[in-house]
């Protein structure tokens, strides 16, 4: 099988897990994801502990080295120098596989559980890894009613989840190459997404989407100092810098900042899941527009972020705001209903003069009369607008409007500005569009080059657009071709049944659930 069968497979196993958990129990869907999410991290640190842990003992002679056979009385003598390597540590008899076999008709799961979570923690106190293990599994409540309303309850659920987590083969997938505990965190965050509705958007930006903004901010470079998003969700943005890199090619780290506790815990797991050690990432909890955390760590050679849209934020009546230097030079305050350009002008701050921002943004922002309009001016004036990209509608989870990607740099090469209408640019699957690899490709070679073409793009100097009073609506500046629509009936016809199909399924597992709650 190709890696992309492979990836396709590894990806049904994972849905299906999960949602036959979810079925078996009365737990939520979204309440759920945490658990599962929280039991493959779980295995994730065990087993690269005992990796770790294995191939020292290997290096010291150690023919059939086998850590998790160790005593605990044993393997401690080993603990300081595995916690200054990998940030925290996990005793033989805590390792997921030896919780894993004895577990069921263990009557003190749940609390071994959470002792065996809050030691795993521990370990990290007083050393450089502990803002990053803090907290990692508040989500993983062991003793939730949601588990069950007795002790044997949850106990039973406890250890299906565990042996359903146990029995993913991932063996055959890690032999061709997959990162399987990484793919299998972002299928989870998917599901995540799709049943968080309307909050779905809000950590989790698909993938093709964060390739593009990925390669956007890359700008062509093999290595940059340090990746930066400022409202950084599970972080799927700054993990496709790495994968598009290297982790090795970004010198200084992968920073972020996340104002959700219970995102802000996904991230961190996440990033620990794809290979990224405790000393290779800073993510911290706050609100970046308020209280930002890394401006000690500014500037930043790549920014990729996609923030929340429209989110109401202090603005003027916070009086101190308007002598922030992030928001000075603009002279005027993002509207308090709306701090989407709050976001930008922070993330312009951010920038090293090197550097490329790439930020997914609202389209009101791109017209919009008022203060909103006084800092597109500022940033044209600047000459800090590089191309504004329309995208297709219906990318989003939560959200079926057509956003943008707004791409900022500081010291450009000229005073152009090119707009991309790529509204047509997409696929579908199931009833949400995607945009394909040919897709990504395409605008970022028309962007990279700031190419114009005959109803998808225009290259405008900054006097062009100051001449349509600031406006960089991509309507303004591309006239779409008139041409009449085709409509592949084969392909409606195909869509139409998948969605019925979906439907259908759907209701079923609404029936079982509701008989399960009924029982």
């Amino acid at each position: 099988m190709t890696n992309e069968e492979l990836r396709a497979e590894l990806g049904a196993l994972i849905w299906k897990t999960a949602t036959n958990l979810v079925h078996g129990g009365k737990v939520s869907p979204v309440q759920f994801m945490d658990y599962m999410l929280g039991t493959l991290f779980y295995r994730f640190i065990s087993e690269n502990i005992a990796g770790y842990c294995n191939d020292l003992m290997r290096q010291a002679g150690v023919a059939e080295a086998d850590y998790a056979a160790m005593s605990d009385e044993t393997a401690l003598n080993g603990r300081d120098q595995i916690v200054q390597a990998k940030g925290f540590y996990v005793l033989p008899s805590q390792l997921f596989c030896n919780v894993v076999k004895h577990c069921s008709g263990n009557t003190e799961l749940n609390t071994e559980l959470a002792n065996i979570f809050r030691a795993i923690e521990g370990s990290a106190v007083g050393t450089p890894g502990e803002d990053d293990l803090r907290g990692l599994f508040d989500n993983f409540d062991t003793n939730s009613n949601g588990l069950g309303t007795t002790v044997n309850e949850r106990n039973k659920m406890l250890t299906r989840l565990l042996q359903s987590v146990a029995d993913l083969r991932l063996d055959d997938y890690s032999a061709a190459g997959l990162d399987v505990f990484g793919l299998c965190y972002e299928h989870l965050i998917k599901m995540y997404a799709l049943n968080s509705g309307t909050k779905g958007g809000e950590f989790y930006t698909p993938a093709e989407v964060s390739r593009l903004l990925a390669m956007i901010a890359a700008a062509g470079r093999k290595r940059v100092n340090k990746v930066y998003d400022p409202a950084c969700g599970s972080g799927s943005l700054l993990l496709h810098f790495k994968q598009l890199l290297g982790a090795g090619s970004v010198r200084n780290g992968f920073f972020g900042q996340e104002i959700n506790l219970r995102t802000f815990n996904l991230c961190r797991m996440n990033m620990f899941l794809h290979n990224l050690n405790y000393n290779q990432f800073d993510i911290r909890l706050g609100d970046t527009l308020i209280e930002p955390k890394h401006t000690d760590f500014a500037p930043f050679d790549a920014i990729v972020s996609n923030p929340p849209y429209s989110v109401p934020w202090e603005g003027d009546r916070n009086p101190t705001l308007i002598n922030d230097p992030r928001y000075q030079p603009a002279g005027v305050l993002a509207p308090r209903s709306k701090a989407d350009f709050a976001f930008t002008l922070h993330i312009l701050s951010s920038l090293s003069t090197e550097g490329t921002a790439a930020v997914v943004e609202f389209p009101g922002v791109l017209y919009r009369g008022g203060a909103e309009r006084v800092i597109r001016r500022f940033l044209v004036r600047n000459n800090y607008v590089d191309s504004v990209i329309q995208l297709p509608s219906n990318l989003f989870f939560g959200t079926s409007i057509a956003t943008c990607i707004l791409v900022l740099k500081k010291c450009k090469g000229d005073n152009k500005i090119c707009f991309i209408d790529a509204s047509d640019e997409f696929g579908h699957v199931g009833n949400k569009n995607v945009l394909n690899e040919e897709h990504v490709q395409h605008i970022y070679a028309v962007h990279k080059d700031k190419t114009a073409v005959p109803g998808y793009s225009s290259v405008v100097s900054t006097e062009d657009v100051q001449a349509q009073d600031y406006n960089l609506s991509v309507a303004t500046y591309v006239e779409r071709k008139a041409e009449e629509q085709t409509v592949d009936i084969v392909e409606l016809n195909a869509r139409i049944a998948d969605i019925v199909e979906r439907s259908n399924r759907l209701r079923a597992e609404i029936d079982r659930i509701v008989e399960d709650l009924q029982g």
